[in-house]
């Protein structure tokens, strides 16, 4: 469900960043389900409204400086105040450490301490990042994901008409597979949408007649990927007589996944056609497009200036 909120376990966080632990609480896992930062420059200075805890705490050079020119007692109630708050956590860039006392109150209120050596910006940056792909909204889909030509393919279509199929071929022609059967898929971002497996499927593939494939011993880590966004959907369906099918191309169907549109096409099967020449063709001619190419338009044009 996209409403559904999600969470990340601290400890990934600090393995994934490379992040150095000052205080840990030990009696529980600490999960981030808040993928914005905070710098908490005006809490810390007294001013608390609208304070979001949920949140990580990054502190850098201003709030260190801030708080090392207060007087001795004042930094202390200041830093016992901010601790109380219990922030979900907080961490000191550009190599800062917390003093003994701000330990002794994150012990005492039970807030992880961290600390790197990267600037703040670009901490903060790399951080977010990461966190947009761990807790975005996700619904799954049935369907295969492949990787062609650097485009990122989702397969649509009713059970057995063939997407696990195309996508082995598409693996043995070089390509990647990303998800077969389900793939989950990640809102990111207002514009962007990731495509992933669930984690028990990953790298492999069911073949009727034959069962499970496990792709990436079979083929090689190359004919593999845990990631990519999502640039086309291609829909497969059984060829329809009385159904007109697009021969030129110039109108874009989209999908609509989680308000937003991917540019989708719609392919009839019949006995013969080769799916995976088809879908490294509709690879290329929606990067063409992206570069600003359009092969449809381009030929209209031809075709209206041979009538003049």
């Amino acid at each position: 469900m996209v409403n559904e909120i999600y969470s990340v376990s601290l400890e990934s966080i600090i393995k994934e960043m490379g992040l150095t632990v000052l205080y840990m609480p030990e009696d529980k896992e600490v999960l981030i389900t808040c993928k914005d930062l905070n710098r908490p420059g005006l809490p810390l200075a007294g001013f608390y409204d609208h304070f979001e805890p949920q949140r990580i705490q990054v502190i850098g050079n201003v709030e260190w400086r801030y708080l090392e020119n207060l007087p001795a007692d004042e930094c202390v109630r200041r830093k016992h105040d901010f601790y109380a708050t219990r922030p979900a956590a907080v961490v000191f860039t550009r190599g800062k450490i917390e003093t003994d006392e701000g330990l002794a109150f994150a012990e005492q209120y039970g807030v992880p301490v961290l600390s790197t050596l990267q600037a703040t910006s670009e901490f903060e940056a790399n951080l977010i990042s990461s966190l947009s792909v761990a807790l975005a909204p996700r619904i799954t889909r049935h369907g295969v994901f492949v990787e062609v030509y650097g485009e990122g393919i989702l397969i649509l279509g009713d059970s057995g008409i063939g997407k696990s199929e195309t996508a082995i071929e598409l693996v043995k022609r070089g390509h990647r597979l990303i998800a077969d059967d389900a793939v989950e898929i990640k809102k990111v971002s207002n514009k962007t949408l990731v495509g992933t497996a669930p984690e028990i499927i990953r790298h492999y593939i069911e073949l009727r007649g034959i069962g499970i494939v496990d792709v990436r011993r079979i083929f090689g880590m190359g004919s593999v990927k845990m990631t990519e966004k999502i640039d086309l959907i291609v829909e497969l369906e059984p060829w329809k007589d009385n159904k007109d099918y697009d021969r030129f191309g110039l109108e874009t169907e989209f999908a609509d996944i989680m308000g937003i549109k991917i540019p989708k096409l719609t392919i009839p099967i019949t006995p013969g056609r080769n799916l995976a020449v088809i879908l490294e063709i509709a690879a290329m001619n929606h990067r063409q497009k992206k570069m600003g190419y359009n092969t449809a338009e381009e030929f209209n044009k031809r075709l209206m200036e041979s009538f003049q």
